[in-house]
C-alpha cells in the first residue's frame, strides 16, 4: 500500500514538473495578455496621453459609451450577419461535401486532399487570393462574364455585395474543416443500420434523416460552434478586401476596435469593445454547449 501511495505521489509530482513550463508559456501568451486588456478597458487610455493608462477613476466609462456609439452597435449586427451566414454555409455545404466524398476511390481520395489546400493556407495568402478574384481587371470571373456580355459590379465596392464577397471567400477558406469532421463521423456509423433500413423499405432520404442524420448531429454542433469562435477572427479578408467598407457595410467588431486602436488611439476604449466581443462570444459558445448536452440527455 505504501509503495503504491509512494508511486501515485511520484507520478503526480512528474505530471506538475512536466505541466510547469507549458502552463508558464500559457499564461505568458494568453492570460496575461488577457488580463492586460481587460485592466486597459477600464482606462480612458490613449497613446498620446501616456499618464491616462493609469486612471481607473471612472472604470466602467467606455462600457458606458458603448450601448450609443453608432459605429460599435453596426459592427456587431455586421459580425452577427457575417458569423450566421458563413458558418451556416460552411456546416450545410460541409456536411453535404462529406456525404458525397463518403466512398472508397482513388479519384475521391484526391479529391478529399484537394479540398483540403484552402484551410493549411495561411489566412493573408487566402485573402490575396481572393483579392485578385475580385479585381475587375484581372479577375477570371469578370473575364468570363464579359465574354457572356454581362456587367458585373466591383463586388468589394459594392453596397449590396461587399458583405456577400466576405462571407463567399470566408466559407470557401473553412468549408475543409466542417467537411473532415463530418467525414470523420461519416465514417464511424455502422453500415448495418443503413442496410437495415433499406430491407426494411426505408428511401435514401428517410436513411439520412433517421440514421446518419442523429449520427452527426453533435458533430455538426461542434463544427458550428468552432466555426462561431472562429468566425470573429476573419480580420484578414476585411482588411484586404475590404478595409471594413465601403461605408462600415463590413465593418465587424474586431475590425472596429483595430481602428480604434490604431488610427485614434483610442486604446481604452478599443480594449473595451474588444472584451465586449469575446464575452459575447463565450456566451453563445456555452448556449451552444447547452443545447448540445440537452439534446444529449433527451436522446
Amino acid at each position: 500500500m505504501r509503495e503504491q501511495r509512494s508511486l501515485d505521489a511520484a507520478r503526480r509530482s512528474f505530471a506538475r514538473w512536466a505541466l510547469t513550463p507549458s502552463l508558464i508559456v500559457l499564461f505568458l501568451i494568453a492570460v496575461l495578455p488577457a488580463v492586460y486588456l481587460l485592466v486597459a478597458s477600464l482606462t480612458p487610455f490613449q497613446l498620446v496621453n501616456p499618464g491616462s493608462s493609469t486612471d481607473f477613476s471612472a472604470p466602467l466609462r467606455n462600457y458606458r459609451l458603448l450601448p450609443g456609439d453608432p459605429r460599435f452597435v453596426n459592427s456587431l449586427f455586421v459580425q452577427a450577419k457575417l458569423s450566421f451566414w458563413s458558418v451556416l454555409f460552411q456546416v450545410l455545404l460541409g456536411m453535404q461535401l462529406a456525404l458525397l466524398m463518403n466512398t472508397q476511390s482513388r479519384f475521391v481520395e484526391f479529391a478529399r486532399t484537394f479540398f483540403l489546400i484552402p484551410m493549411v493556407l495561411p489566412p493573408i495568402v487566402v485573402a490575396v487570393i481572393w483579392k485578385l478574384i475580385y479585381t475587375p481587371d484581372i479577375s477570371p470571373i469578370y473575364y468570363a462574364a464579359n465574354l457572356l456580355h454581362m456587367a458585373l459590379p466591383s463586388l468589394t465596392s459594392s453596397v449590396d455585395f461587399a458583405l456577400v464577397a466576405i462571407i463567399i471567400a470566408d466559407t470557401w477558406e473553412w468549408l475543409p474543416f466542417t467537411f473532415l469532421m463530418v467525414l470523420a463521423a461519416l465514417q464511424t456509423i455502422p453500415d448495418e443500420f443503413a442496410e437495415a433500413a433499406l430491407v426494411d423499405g426505408a428511401s435514401r432520404i428517410q436513411i439520412f434523416y433517421y440514421v446518419t442524420l442523429p449520427f452527426i448531429a453533435p458533430i455538426l454542433l461542434v463544427s458550428a460552434m468552432f466555426r462561431l469562435i472562429d468566425s470573429v477572427k476573419a480580420f484578414p479578408l476585411i482588411f484586404l478586401l475590404t478595409g471594413g467598407g465601403p461605408g462600415s457595410i463590413t465593418e465587424v467588431t474586431n475590425y472596429y476596435a483595430y481602428l480604434l486602436a490604431f488610427d485614434t488611439n483610442e486604446i481604452g476604449y478599443s480594449s473595451a469593445v474588444t472584451i465586449v466581443m469575446l464575452v459575447l462570444v463565450a456566451i453563445i459558445s456555452l448556449g451552444l454547449v447547452r443545447i448540445g448536452r440537452r439534446r444529449e440527455l433527451l436522446a
